[in-house]
């Protein structure tokens, strides 16, 4: 009786969504990206302060952002807020086992953070062109005026500015591509592969986009080699998780919107 006991709880481990983890009564996998969002949170966080900080404590905070900038920074805003939408859209989908239009709500939300990246690319292109730059940037040729002057003031800016909207860039990077595998699977390594190429060849290699094209060649050998070592059909829980991921990055831009672009503001 023991055995057979034994045998059927083995039975209920090995099967998507029967077995509930006791830790609060959740699926597993839901716990493991609860506690990953939570240590997240500690280095936006971090970001976020040092970010506020600079702000406060500097009487000469830059205030960069025109009109351009800031209807920029408001279509983004409606990029992902839209994305939430159709990735709640995703699950609903998933849940009712509508494989076909949960595929299709992925494929939007991958669309708008796709927007994102690259209106938020442009955004970067126009200030370092600008003069707004770090270091390790390569040097726009001829960039010479308020913002050059700017990073040579108040370096902390350009710092603390990249540095954050860098790491958010990032993160919706790898959120693309989580959705990217669940909704496609091996076929999206084909398709990334292609963006990768693409990517490699026509971006110089002077404009500071080219050094992160790279973190698409390593989210393409991390997704290959998930794909290959562990094949599987993504259920409504790994939809559900994957939600959770992006609905993060999400929230995270709620709080940098107001604090990086609107509260520094260029009013004329």
């Amino acid at each position: 009786m023991a055995d057979a006991t034994l045998q059927h709880d083995a039975v209920q481990h090995g099967v998507a969504g029967e077995y509930e983890a006791p830790l609060f009564g959740a699926y597993s996998k839901k716990v493991g990206m609860w506690l990953f969002l939570a240590s997240d949170s500690l280095t936006f966080g971090a970001l976020l302060f040092a970010f506020s900080y600079n702000r406060i404590s500097m009487q000469a905070w830059p205030t960069p952002f025109g009109k351009e900038s800031i209807a920029n920074a408001t279509i983004m805003t409606a990029c992902l807020l839209s994305s939430s939408l159709t990735m709640v859209l995703g699950v609903f989908a998933a849940q009712r086992g509508d494989k076909a239009w949960m595929r299709n709500w992925l494929l939007a939300t991958m669309a708008f953070g796709t927007a994102f990246i690259v209106l938020h690319g442009m955004e970067w292109s126009k200030l370092i062109g600008e003069g707004l730059t770090l270091p390790g940037f390569p040097k726009a040729a001829g960039a010479t005026g308020e913002f050059t002057a700017v990073s040579q003031a108040v370096p902390q800016f350009p710092a603390t500015f990249f540095g954050l909207t860098a790491m958010h860039m990032l993160h919706v990077t790898i959120g693309v591509i989580y959705l990217g595998v669940v909704a496609l699977r091996k076929l999206f390594l084909a398709i990334l592969a292609v963006i990768y190429a693409v990517a490699y060849f026509l971006i110089p290699s002077d404009n500071v986009f080219h050094y992160g094209i790279h973190a698409l060649g390593l989210g393409l050998i991390l997704a290959a080699v998930i794909l290959f070592l562990k094949p599987k059909v993504y259920d409504a829980h790994d939809v559900e998780v994957s939600g959770l991921y992006w609905h993060f990055v999400d929230l995270v831009w709620m709080f940098i919107f107001p604090l990086v672009y609107l509260m520094s503001t260029r009013i004329s």
